[in-house]
């Protein structure tokens, strides 16, 4: 189950990967913030889905396979990176938020910063009279 897990975070990498490659071109400024946080959220997420920094590595894997595949220019004259400041910094932002989502994956936390337990208490369990946080003695 977490093979097609790793698996559907490559394609969705790759995906994002086009549509990044596209947008960042197409609008300019708009484009590359929009570009650099969808990577960043799938990254995020996959990290977050898996708990794993394979669960980072494999949507950023495909992303960047398919963002380097693009930058090879075909014989034909065709490319669609522009030799530009939004190209390199769509290319070096995405492998960066790649390498920073992986290191930051949180295995030990539960999801979503808070555990279930907590969420059953209404209140802390170690509280004092007068309501602070100390045990009693």
């Amino acid at each position: 189950m977490r093979i097609l897990a790793y698996l559907g975070l490559g394609v969705l990498g790759a995906l994002a990967g086009v549509a990044g490659s596209l947008l960042q071109g197409g609008w300019t400024p708009l484009g590359l913030l929009l570009a650099l946080g969808g990577a960043a959220g799938l990254f995020w997420g996959g990290a977050m889905l898996t708990r794993t920094r394979a669960g980072a590595g494999a949507p950023a894997a495909g992303w960047a396979i398919v963002v380097l595949l693009l930058t090879v220019n075909r014989p034909q004259g065709d490319f669609v990176f522009a030799a530009g400041a939004g190209s390199y910094l769509f290319l070096l932002g995405g492998m960066t938020l790649a390498v920073a989502s992986a290191a930051l994956v949180p295995s030990e936390r539960p999801m979503l910063f808070f555990s279930p337990d907590a969420m059953a208490r209404p209140w802390p369990r170690n509280t004092g009279r007068d309501g602070d946080k100390s045990p009693r003695r």
